[in-house]
């Protein structure tokens, strides 16, 4: 496997596609408004997806497809779980305005991880939730272009750092929130600035 530089910080418009079969479909799109930016080495993209990045530099387009084993893996029936419908109570009346099928909740397990899942099914006691990745068992295709590529500052890794540790911040380094995004004016209270 190539070597990742650990300290370049990459901001990029792309549109990703799912690919299963053959058949390609945009899922996704990083836009010149809304760029999608990383930094190498700190595992918060795919490491296939970063490799990509190597021997391109601003300005540069690419087209490349990631295999299913070098981003979300296969799917696994073992994480499509039924869970007690009481969990999803309040004041003792069920969340239907939440808990519908087709809805991707947040859930925390046991040892505080976060994680989504995808409502599958509501039953008489029970809820289904598939806890696979959305896209599980699919490659991913992605066209774009590098908007800018710069070794990464103290500051970027540090905001990272933060976003890890749950220090708070979203790292894009707004004046008018912080870094934080809460309640920020230009950010519509979001970390969209980020994506």
């Amino acid at each position: 496997m190539a070597e990742i530089n650990p300290s370049k910080t990459i901001i990029v418009t792309y549109d990703m596609y799912t690919v299963l079969d053959g058949v390609k479909e945009l899922v996704e799109q990083a836009t010149a408004e809304h760029p999608f930016q990383f930094t190498t080495g700190l595992g918060f993209t795919f490491e296939a997806f970063e490799e990509k990045f190597n021997d391109l530099k601003e300005g540069d387009t690419f087209n490349f497809t990631l295999t299913k084993d070098e981003t979300n893996g296969d799917r696994n029936e073992e994480y499509v779980i039924d869970v007690d419908k009481n969990i999803f109570c309040i004041n003792g009346k069920f969340d239907d305005k939440q808990i519908y099928p087709g809805n991707v909740i947040p859930l925390v397990n046991a040892e505080g991880q976060r994680m989504n899942g995808l409502v599958v099914e509501v039953k008489e006691s029970t809820v289904t939730i598939d806890l696979n990745h959305p896209y599980a068992g699919m490659g991913l295709a992605f066209e774009g272009k590098v908007l800018s590529m710069h070794d990464a500052t103290k500051e970027e890794i540090q905001a990272l750092i933060n976003i890890i540790t749950g220090q708070g911040g979203c790292g894009c380094g707004c004046d008018s929130c912080g870094g934080g995004c809460d309640g920020c004016g230009d950010h519509d209270g979001g970390c969209d600035c980020c994506h």
